[in-house]
């Protein structure tokens, strides 16, 4: 029977990807490990292998659809295999490509006896349009584990690379304008082709003399893939998830000395200068070690509390919003911890992350200080429990002490938001009590 070609998931909450390229077409050959779709998450871009070498056929989904994970969205013809071998092929299936080498052995296909199936196992075969012959049973009856089995092996076949070429508006918007792709020239990073290339060229090309000052029409940009994703997500975090939010102002004096003394170390060993985004990934995995709640999920009918802390740190792109996670920051020296931030950092605004570099986060910090954005709130990242909004460092006078001593200080404004159903107010508020505390004494890391 054909192979079917099973999209893979790559992120526990992820349901569907955007079909962004068919690299192969209807009846082309290709090899088992070779990429076959480009597809795009709200986290990553993608190549997505084939998972047996054939003839590709059915392509169910094409460019710009989504498609489900865990479903096929294509089929892999072997040597004598046809169209007809479709499961529910009537021999004229109108988007299947009958390949030269399939139909030029004249064969009919081979009849396979029929495989007696459990009704659970009937009924998920069903779902995925896979015939029960092309599962291996491990009994007298196909069962729903059988298959279970199967789409693992299958979907552990396919590794997803990542691929920089274009935006999803980009394309669209160069389909919709006849224009070449190849002849756009690349703003993005890596050379990458956004939306704004592809209209910039448009406009060069239908630029004429005028008399006349017409006025601009709008400039529509698809809401597909990424972009799309982040806001279907985002969406229903705001509608479904119960946010509170809490407001603290930080006096960064010490910290401010405490970061200027390890960067005067790192310069002497030449190594990078501590950002302030990492001094304070290193303070908030403290904190929140201390305060499991604000480090969990909330799953069915339980709140799971994560033994690891896994701190997303939101990075903005030109097509949307990224977050690289930096595994057990508990544990990482600072050095350590900067310069797997520089890193992950650099990979996203080159658009090369990998699927682990996204996945696994506990916790999310978003920090809009570089903008001058004092305090904002931020919508959770599920299906973590909360996340922290980071504002500008101000300097500004303030009273420091009960005499109402007036001195300019370095401030910054923090604001959690976090699930209600997981943690209260009071949960929230001693969780900024403590890394408060940890900003205006750091030497409590040390106690």
């Amino acid at each position: 029977m054909p192979t079917p070609f099973i999209m893979p998931k790559m992120d526990m909450d992820q349901e569907v990807v955007t079909i962004i390229a068919w690299l192969k077409n209807e009846g082309d050959r290709i090899e088992k490990g070779e990429p076959v779709v480009e597809v795009e998450t709200d986290k990553i871009t993608s190549e997505i292998e084939a998972p047996e070498s054939g003839i590709l056929t059915n392509i169910l989904y094409h460019e710009n659809e989504e498609a489900p994970v865990t479903k096929v969205v294509a089929y892999i013809l072997k040597e004598g295999e046809t169209i007809q071998d479709l499961p529910g092929s009537d021999g004229v299936e109108k988007n299947s490509a009958i390949p030269e080498a399939a139909s030029a052995t004249g064969k009919s296909p081979t009849a396979k006896p029929a495989v007696s199936a459990t009704p659970l196992a009937e009924k998920v075969l069903a779902e995925l349009n896979i015939p029960a012959e092309q599962i291996p049973a491990t009994g007298a009856k196909l069962t729903r584990k059988d298959v279970e089995s199967y789409l693992e092996k299958m979907r552990d076949q396919v590794v997803p690379r990542v691929q920089v070429a274009a935006t999803p508006a980009a394309r669209s918007l160069a389909a919709e304008r006849g224009l070449n792709l190849e002849n756009v020239v690349g703003s993005g990073p890596r050379d990458r082709v956004q939306a704004s290339d592809v209209l910039k060229l448009s406009m060069q090309k239908s630029a004429a003399p005028s008399f006349a000052s017409p006025k601009p029409a709008a400039t529509s940009v698809p809401m597909i893939g990424k972009r799309k994703q982040i806001a279907e997500r985002l969406t229903s975090s705001y509608q479904n998830v119960p946010h509170i939010f809490l407001n603290v102002e930080v006096d960064m004096s010490r910290s401010e000395a405490a970061r200027k003394r390890i960067n005067e170390v790192a310069t002497r060993h030449s190594q990078p200068a501590v950002s302030m985004t990492a001094y304070l990934v290193r303070m908030v995995a403290w904190a929140l070690k201390r305060h499991p709640h604000l480090n969990a999920v909330l799953q069915e009918n339980s709140i799971q509390l994560l033994p690891d802390v896994n701190i997303g740190v939101a990075t903005a792109l030109d097509d949307g919003l990224i977050v690289p996670v930096i595994h057990n920051a508990d544990l990482l020296p600072m050095q350590e911890l900067n310069e797997r931030l520089r890193y992950l950092t650099s990979q996203a605004r080159s658009s090369a992350l990998t699927a682990t570099e996204v996945s696994g986060g506990t916790f999310t910090i978003s920090n809009m200080g570089m903008f001058g954005i004092k305090s904002f709130t931020a919508i959770i990242n599920p299906p973590q429990s909360a996340i922290l909004a980071v504002g500008a460092l101000v300097r500004r006078p303030v009273v420091i002490d009960g005499q109402d001593t007036v001195a300019v200080r370095p401030m910054l404004e923090l604001t959690v938001g976090a699930d209600h159903r997981v943690v209260d107010g009071a949960g929230v508020a001693s969780f900024l009590v403590d890394l408060v505390n940890a900003l205006e004494t750091p030497e409590l890391l040390l106690y």
